[in-house]
């Protein structure tokens, strides 16, 4: 999952600047990075069950989120449970379900089924923070849904980094679902109490609830500990968590937080790419046309939201 999160302290200045050319190159590596965070789960997923993955990705990842809480205020004690709760939806829902969907999908499949979560965004952000719902947006909502089915049926059964099965894409959209709600629900919190310090005690606390079923999970079920695995695990926690987060907040106070967000347009782009290099998956007439419908979906819906922003 990517770190998708806003910093509203900094926004007002940064929507007076104009994007330049290292700015530009932030938001494409930032693309990059998030964008392998599929592919690369699907690495770490061939020798390592799946809650004990999400759990070392939590546990290369939390050092260095820590050191980001030096020289901020704590969290008061009064919001411990609603942040605690944001981090057991994020993690604990949102980021294990997104792993089993990926066990259960292409990693093309599962990267594009990743890219719903605006699209989710735009509905939670309707019901939570009262934004309005255009007749834009739904035709956007519907065709990424066509895509989803088109992309799923062309890799479905076939060769490549795995089969897409019944439940993976089941397991993506309830990840996707619990992510956007996460992104919604944490701009609340934020707003009160600063993105850093949700977005770090949050990933403390779903570290927490995951740890102990994580640890059940490696004692009863056999696997090995290899370098794949462990790379793996050490690039979503370090390089897409952490450094992800970093990166994130350096581009929010240089860049307006719209164009910001538009660079989760280019991570499918990478990710499917990148699947089609490291597993040889499908990239044929009828997976584009999904590509093409799911993206054509995502901008749309995102479109209205983009202008009042």
């Amino acid at each position: 999952m990517s770190q998708i999160v806003t910093e509203p302290a900094s926004l007002a200045p940064a929507a007076m600047r104009p994007v330049t050319l290292p700015s530009l190159g932030a938001m494409l590596l930032l693309a990059l990075m998030w964008g392998l965070s599929i592919p690369v789960t699907k690495l770490g997923l061939a020798t390592m069950p799946p809650l004990t993955l999400t759990a070392l990705r939590f546990a290369f990842a939390l050092p260095l989120m820590l050191l980001l809480l030096i020289g901020r205020k704590p969290l008061p004690l009064k919001a411990l449970p609603a942040v605690a709760s944001l981090g057991v939806l994020g993690i604990g829902i949102g980021q294990v379900t997104q792993t089993f969907g990926v066990a259960g999908t292409s990693a093309s499949v599962g990267t594009i089924l990743s890219a719903t979560i605006p699209l989710f965004i735009v509905f939670f952000a309707a019901i939570r923070l009262g934004q309005p719902v255009s007749r834009l947006q739904l035709t956007g909502v519907s065709a990424a849904f066509a895509g989803i089915v088109v992309v799923a049926l062309e890799n479905a059964g076939g060769s490549g980094s795995a089969a897409t099965t019944m439940l993976g894409p089941i397991w993506m959209l309830v990840s996707a679902l619990a992510v956007a709600f996460y992104y919604v629900w944490s701009v609340e919190l934020s707003h009160r109490h600063g993105t850093v310090v949700v977005a770090t005690w949050s990933t403390f606390f779903g570290f927490l609830a995951l740890a102990p079923w994580a640890g059940l999970e490696a004692y009863r079920t056999p696997f090995e500990m290899t370098e794949q695995a462990l790379g793996a695990a050490a690039y979503l926690g370090l390089i897409v968590t952490a450094a992800g987060l970093f990166l994130w907040l350096r581009i929010l106070r240089e860049v307006p937080a719209p164009v910001a967000a538009s660079i989760q347009y280019l991570q499918p782009v990478f990710g499917i790419t990148a699947s089609a290099l490291m597993f040889g998956d499908r990239i044929g007439l009828q997976f584009m046309t999904g590509v093409a419908l799911i993206l054509a979906g995502v901008a749309l819906a995102m479109r209205t939201g983009r202008r009042r922003a």
